[in-house]
């Protein structure tokens, strides 16, 4: 009768262990799609020629006019018909449990545009309690195909 008694605890702290890892996987993996999201959309509206909603995604764009200029002159210039396919995408961070500076290489293409790739200042911010949040810092002109962006710094 004495090996059950143990057991239960032994059990219960398994499970409350297990579900503790899983939620806080969850808010890994939440922050990874939203880090996506937000760069994908940064994309979508450069490729759309819209120099102003850049600016308005990236965090604290729009109070640095060099910020706002870079942001309009990339859409100008990368501005292309058709859908924006995400090629391939190097998050900022693979795992960060609180706050964190990276740098995402982005490699997109449209049906009319050879592929282009970008890099993306992305912080990191929040806790597995609060949950994470992510913010787009920068965007930067088209890198060569095959370079690799700069680390954050």
């Amino acid at each position: 009768m004495r090996r059950p008694l143990v057991l239960i605890p032994l059990v219960a702290l398994g499970v409350v262990a297990f579900l503790a890892i899983s939620f806080a996987l969850a808010r890994v993996f939440s922050a990874n799609s939203a880090e996506r999201a937000a760069i994908e959309a940064l994309v979508v509206a450069q490729a759309r020629g819209d120099g102003d909603r850049v600016a308005a995604l990236i965090d604290g764009c729009r109070a640095r006019p060099d910020c706002v200029a870079a942001a309009r002159a990339n859409a100008v210039r990368l501005r292309s018909r058709g859908a924006v396919q995400i090629v391939r995408l190097d998050p900022s961070t693979n795992f960060a449990l609180g706050t964190a500076d990276g740098v995402a290489r982005v490699v997109w293409r449209t049906p009319s545009r050879l592929t282009v790739v970008q890099c993306v200042r992305v912080r990191r911010g929040g806790d597995l309690v609060h949950g994470l949040t992510v913010a787009l810092r920068s965007l930067s002109r088209p890198i060569p195909r095959e370079s690799s962006c700069p680390s954050a710094g």
